[in-house]
């Protein structure tokens, strides 16, 4: 098993954080906290992180891309939760609004209606006002829009009456 290393110079970290940010894009908290783990000191994080910056190997765009693209095709995501992620993260405004922008507006619809219906069949597809509930409560915390699920729970009978 493979000791961890209690103290590194400048130059091992900075490899160490190039290879950290090649093998998949990080934001600068993930960058920070993997320094600060290696209890590398401020001015070094700093460097560090500069360096990083310059080289392209952190990208906060690239970044809230990649995680936006990421979270919406594997897991199905909506752009509420995944915009709550990338501002729990610290990513920027602006960022967030280009990554999400990755979500084109049709496939987004179709997510929302395969969601939709793979719940709805595991409720066994009952019209009641406790499966409204549910699927509602579902689409939500998938971080969907009200309005949207709102619309969809239309197409399927089960506004509120």
């Amino acid at each position: 098993m493979k000791e961890k290393k209690l103290t590194y110079t400048l130059e091992e970290a900075t490899r160490l954080l190039e290879g950290y940010c090649v093998y998949q894009d990080r934001c600068h908290a993930e960058v920070e906290q993997k320094l600060r783990s290696m209890h590398m000191i401020p001015a070094a994080i700093e460097k560090i992180t500069l360096h990083l910056l310059e080289n392209n190997f952190l990208n906060e765009e690239r970044y809230a891309k990649s995680f936006a693209r990421g979270k919406y095709k594997i897991k199905k995501w909506g752009r509420r939760k995944i915009e709550k992620e990338l501002v729990l993260k610290g990513i920027s405004s602006y960022n967030i609004r280009t990554g999400l922008l990755e979500i084109d507006d049709e496939s987004y619809q179709t997510n929302l209606l395969t969601l939709t219906e793979k719940k709805y069949a595991e409720l066994g597809g009952k019209k009641s006002p406790d499966n409204r509930r549910k699927l509602f409560s579902y689409l939500l915390q998938k971080g969907y829009e009200s309005d949207l699920i709102y619309a969809v729970l239309s197409n399927y009978g089960l506004d509120e009456n």
